[in-house]
């Protein structure tokens, strides 16, 4: 008979083993054994750390295959741990290192809180996240690499996923930087693109196309969706934005997209969906930062993506299954 108390136990050890990993990515170690295994005390010294404390660290990360023993106090980088190298292609040290990030760790720890009242803990605490991260400039600057590592593998699915074929103009509402706009326009020679977004993210997204070497097939416009969106284009796109929203925000957005975009037009909804059975996913996990954070942001279903687009003249077309558990979620104009 397996044990009702495991599962409680697991989670409770994950707090330990998040902790261990936040470790290792806050201190660099994946750099500094990349070149070879280093005893506890040549690693201390490198990152700077207490040794004895250290080893307690790295025997914790042996047992979750971030480090493997290769002699008695004498550790060496696996694969996995390589992924927490700053230089490392697809690197999640930023993502690691924002999820432990003081202001999100403390927004985490007050989810009781914020279920009991209804209004996010570190909304109480610290206001609206971006004006968080606009006064904190260490964890804006984490949380833009962030969203570039979150970012990549959605460019890449979206861009060989989704058939673009009949769009000529794909506007990327609140699209940062443009990483998946990018993606796009570089997978489909046929589309231009419009990156829309506010006025000092705008300025960044040009440089980020001018090196991609896009510039030439993307307009740059700044505003707020809450707002207007720029008007005439056949598809709209966003990705990672209505979730931060309520539904009543998120309405907001997309009757104004619906109040200009072409008869034959289509909107593409970049998000986590919500399984609507109890299986394990990701968007259940990433659902809880967004209470904490947000308090009324949140992972939708299939079936609230559809209410939501209803209320704002849309009707869901299809959902596209992408990789790593996110979705495109298409809907036409009624």
């Amino acid at each position: 008979m397996s044990d009702p108390q495991a599962p409680v136990w697991d989670a409770i050890g994950g707090v330990s083993r998040f902790a261990a990993l936040a470790t290792m990515a806050e201190l660099g170690c994946a750099d500094h054994l990349r070149d070879g295994a280093l005893t506890v005390d040549e690693l201390a010294l490198r990152c700077g750390a207490n040794a004895p404390a250290l080893g307690r660290v790295l025997r914790q990360l042996a047992s979750m295959g971030m480090v493997a023993t290769a002699a008695p106090g004498t550790y060496e980088l696996t694969e996995a741990g390589a992924t927490l190298g700053e230089d490392t292609p697809g690197s999640l040290r930023s993502a690691v290192r924002m999820i432990a990030e003081d202001g999100f760790w403390y927004g985490m720890g007050k989810i009781p809180q914020t279920v009991r009242t209804g209004r996010s803990g570190f909304m109480e605490r610290h206001g609206p996240l971006y004006g968080y991260l606009k006064a904190n400039p260490e964890a804006g600057a984490l949380f833009d690499d962030y969203m570039v590592v979150r970012a990549q593998p959605f460019a890449e699915a979206v861009a060989s996923r989704y058939d673009f074929s009949g769009v000529r103009t794909l506007v990327d509402v609140a699209g940062g930087k443009g990483h998946i706009l990018a993606a796009v326009l570089k997978e489909h020679s046929a589309v231009g693109g419009v990156l829309f977004d506010q006025e000092h993210v705008v300025s960044g997204a040009r440089e980020f196309f001018t090196e991609a070497g896009l510039e030439d097939r993307c307009k740059f416009v700044d505003g707020d969706f809450f707002v207007s969106v720029p008007a005439g284009a056949d598809a709209y796109m966003l990705s990672s934005v209505l979730h931060n929203w309520s539904d009543e925000d998120s309405t907001r957005i997309l009757r104004n997209i619906r109040e200009v975009i072409s008869d034959d037009g289509r909107v593409l909804i970049v998000e986590f969906v919500v399984p609507d059975d109890s299986r394990p996913h990701i968007s259940k996990d990433v659902d809880m930062r967004m209470l904490a954070l947000f308090g009324e942001g949140m992972e939708r279903s299939t079936s609230e993506y559809a209410e939501l687009l209803g209320k704002a003249g849309f009707r869901l077309s299809r959902q596209i299954d992408l990789t790593g558990g996110s979705s495109i979620v298409e809907a036409l104009p009624i």
